[in-house]
């Protein structure tokens, strides 16, 4: 189970949003890029990076700060937030990510998540956040009518390999995640799941590690990680190969 930090960028600084909400932030450093050095030299092998403002907007708007991230950390860059069109996946492409998430453009077309894959290859990772069990979109400001285990079994069918999957309810409270969600999800395809909200101390990882599904082969931490009760590199050293 591989331990992937997050870092949330907005107005090129990385912050946390609480249950991904605009007006809860907190802003932990002014250099993104610093950060990520940080959690490289700590062991991290694989990021997970957000445009908040390119959720919220539609479009990205901190190319520049991954870019500077690209710079400074030599492992797997994943990338999220406000992905809408090919435009938009070539700029990123542009910053040196290796893989692009679809968060709201999986439940809006089917048919672009097709394109993706028969333009780009197999760089693509479902972003699939959930809200009482059904997706929310646009920076979780919507929530639709439709479950994200149904969601999931889609993804599967049109070639995605790997889902990240999020309860909102759980983001940012430091409370744990949501296992109960998670296994539905993990029970639904056959495919790599990467757990992703609310895992706040080695009790989580612990509790993610006795699932014993070998289709969970990640977890997300963020504001954990910032507020220093998870120490990173500790982390990964005890559930790396887990």
């Amino acid at each position: 189970m591989i331990i992937i930090p997050a870092i949330d960028l907005r107005d090129g600084k990385c912050v946390r949003l609480t249950q991904g909400r605009a007006d809860k932030q907190t802003v932990f450093s002014d250099s993104p890029a610093e950060v990520a050095k940080r959690w490289q030299d700590a062991g991290a092998q694989r990021l997970h990076v957000v445009d908040l403002e390119g959720a919220f907007e539609g479009t990205p708007k901190n190319a520049s700060a991954v870019e500077q991230i690209r710079h400074v950390f030599d492992g797997i860059i994943e990338f999220g937030g406000g992905i809408r069109t090919t435009q938009d996946i070539d700029l990123m492409i542009g910053t040196g990510v290796d893989r692009i998430i679809l968060g709201t453009k999986v439940y809006q077309s089917h048919d672009f998540v097709k394109q993706c894959i028969s333009i780009y290859g197999d760089m693509f990772i479902a972003g699939i956040d959930a809200k009482d069990g059904m997706v929310a979109i646009k920076g979780w400001v919507e929530t639709t009518d439709i479950s994200a285990v149904e969601l999931a079994r889609s993804m599967e069918t049109l070639g995605i390999k790997e889902i990240i999957f999020t309860d909102i309810a759980c983001d940012g409270m430091m409370a744990g995640p949501n296992i109960k969600s998670l296994k539905e999800v993990l029970q639904a395809v056959k495919i790599s799941v990467i757990a992703s909200g609310g895992i706040s101390n080695k009790t989580d990882l612990n509790a993610l590690a006795q699932i014993g599904n070998k289709r969970l082969t990640g977890a997300i931490i963020g504001k954990a990680l910032y507020t220093g009760d998870i120490n990173l590199q500790e982390v990964i050293e005890c559930w790396q190969n887990v």
